[in-house]
């Protein structure tokens, strides 16, 4: 496991690359509302309601949407948009892509 040791405290399952890890190396993400179909990170684990549990990496983000997970884990459709942006915002180096290519002025003709 690339996580801590296991035996820290409780152990979850990644929804999006389905690995074990201890709980404080995943963030938990929960229904807004019992009648919203969008999803929030639940960052101090406090929020009521089913959750599902995530590693905070682009990577299994997209392997749980594409999978279906949390419409899964929920046992519903449900919208991942918070999430998406809560990850995008919150991991180092995944603000937008940067495009280091040079604009064409359309002098060099």
């Amino acid at each position: 496991m690339d996580g801590g040791d296991l035996r820290a405290g409780p152990v979850r399952t990644c929804v999006g690359c389905r690995r074990r890890d201890s709980q404080h190396l995943l963030v938990r993400v929960v229904r807004s509302s019992a009648s919203s179909s969008r999803l929030q990170v639940d960052v101090r684990h406090h929020l009521p309601g089913r959750g599902a549990w995530l590693h905070p990496e682009p990577q299994c983000l997209h392997r749980a949407l594409s999978r279906r997970a949390f419409d899964r884990a929920f046992r519903a459709p449900v919208d991942a948009t918070d999430v998406e942006s809560w990850i995008a915002q919150h991991v180092p180096g995944q603000h937008q892509a940067r495009d280091d290519r040079q604009p064409e002025s359309g002098s060099e003709h």
